[in-house]
């Protein structure tokens, strides 16, 4: 939603917002009255562009029905864990991750406590890597991450030397980098990559108020290493996978139900308190997805 706010987004299905026009984001909600014939009163529905506001009339061939049963009622879910946030991480991991089952393969997230890389490690170890390392931004996510979410280890890179705390939580190096934030973080990781390892591109959210091509280009030391050590690092855009949505879902769900995916909100109540939420996932305040209640 960052990237929104440029003059272009860097993805052609993600379109910039428009001055004087009313925002919008991924959103879930109940039809009140329909004149379409796909819909009727009480049917829960999804869609990408919700505009931000407490009641909308909305092009019936947009939106997308949604079964409460999937989430067990939980319906902000289908924002995050069990909608297009879960299906990054897990259709990211599926075809950028190349993991092996019986590899002891070591995956590291960055971002690890946000909407993507608090599931993302739950899906690579889920998935058959062996050990999995969260990147973050206080004691508190660490501790998260590892007392709840099932990481192994994580590295609060505000404090201390990252590069040695790195070496220090995976000694074996770094197989599988899901890459949530980019800069001189993600720059870290690859130094300490494994032959044949797989950048999963993720998000760059370190570099989205720089003016640059996306993804951003990496400093030289940087590319030179995935070249000699053949590493993957490629875009990865979720709408290039819609015919795999059906059946990822499913598989989200299947996990959740059954508590091998654990699933963290942060949650604000309020339209007027749209912005407040903005500021605060911007500048980490958030544990897994940010959700705003606009209605009970």
């Amino acid at each position: 939603m960052r990237i929104r706010m440029n003059d272009y987004s860097g993805a052609d299905f993600i379109k910039p917002w428009q001055l004087s026009e009313v925002i919008d984001g991924g959103g879930v909600g109940v039809i009140e009255e329909s004149k379409h014939a796909n819909w009727a009163k009480g049917d829960f529905v999804t869609y990408f562009n919700w505009p931000w506001q407490t009641k909308a009339i909305l092009d019936g061939n947009t939106l997308e029905k949604v079964d409460p049963q999937l989430v067990d009622g939980h319906l902000s879910y289908f924002l995050g864990a069990i909608g297009t946030t879960g299906l990054t991480s897990f259709l990211g991991i599926k075809e950028k991750g190349h993991i092996t089952v019986g590899s002891n393969q070591t995956m590291v997230v960055s971002g690890a406590a946000g909407a993507c890389g608090s599931l993302a490690g739950q899906i690579g170890r889920l998935e058959g890597c062996s050990r999995v390392v969260g990147i973050c931004g206080t004691n508190e996510k660490c501790s998260i991450l590892v007392s709840e979410l099932g990481f192994d280890a994580a590295i609060n890179y505000k404090k201390g030397n990252v590069a040695k705390q790195l070496r220090e939580v995976c000694p074996s190096g770094v197989d599988v980098y899901f890459d949530n934030v980019g800069g001189v973080i993600s720059d870290t990781v690859i130094r300490q990559m494994n032959q044949n390892g797989h950048v999963i591109l993720c998000g760059q959210i370190s570099q989205y108020n720089n003016d640059m091509a996306h993804p951003p280009p990496l400093l030289p030391e940087v590319e030179s290493i995935l070249k000699t050590k053949n590493i993957t690092r490629e875009r990865f855009l979720l709408f290039d996978y819609k015919d795999k949505f059906e059946s990822g879902i499913l598989q989200l769900s299947q996990w959740f139900k059954e508590g091998k995916l654990k699933i963290r909100e942060t949650v604000i109540n309020g339209l007027e308190n749209m912005g407040v939420a903005f500021q605060s996932m911007m500048t980490g305040g958030n544990i897994g997805k940010q959700i705003v209640r606009i209605s009970e």
